[in-house]
């Protein structure tokens, strides 16, 4: 399939991803899930909007990650993603997914979720050039920061998250997005 083939697909319900061309379809989330993944929206996207500083796009937002050789994509969604303002192209087609990595993902992960989906979520993130990627866990209210495969951080409720050096200027309490 490809990625103008998934942007025409019937709304169905479900999300998808495009794995090098491969459909996966992600599963409904839970109302945990969707809870603190909206109040990390509102978070970011209230610190973003005042300041001017980009774009924070909700889960259903795919972006061109990658391509085989022979051209075929892989088009992920993250929950919550963060792009600077300056990075979209002004030529870019906005109505279609962008190809570009953002600077910011965040991934919830859902009790359907498997380790080892989630470890490739965030390595094909961080190989297509994500500056900062999070995982948010309402199981055990933490956020796994990945500055790089090899810089990994765990914060937990009386932690603060911040991410100044991606966002300029953000921070809050990892307990603000489970409250």
């Amino acid at each position: 399939m490809t990625e103008d083939e998934l942007l025409r697909m019937p709304d169905d319900g479900f999300r998808y991803e495009l794995i090098e061309g491969e459909l996966r379809q992600m599963s409904p989330t839970g109302f945990d899930h969707g809870n603190c993944t909206g109040k990390l929206h509102i978070l970011l996207g209230a610190h973003v909007l005042k300041h001017k500083l980009g774009f924070v796009l909700a889960a259903e937002t795919g972006f061109v990650i990658a391509r085989t050789e022979d051209g075929r994509a892989t088009v992920r969604a993250p929950d919550v993603a963060f792009v600077a303002r300056g990075r979209v192209p002004a030529d870019a087609d906005t109505s279609k997914f962008l190809e570009l990595a953002p600077d910011l993902i965040a991934e919830t992960l859902s009790p359907s979720d498997t380790a080892v989906e989630v470890e490739e979520k965030i390595a094909s993130w961080l190989a297509a050039g994500v500056r900062r990627a999070l995982v948010v866990n309402p199981a055990s209210r933490s956020v796994t920061v990945y500055r790089s495969p090899a810089d990994i951080s765990r914060l937990t409720d009386a932690d603060e998250l911040d991410l100044g050096d991606v966002i300029d200027g953000f921070r809050c309490r990892v307990s603000e997005i489970f409250d």
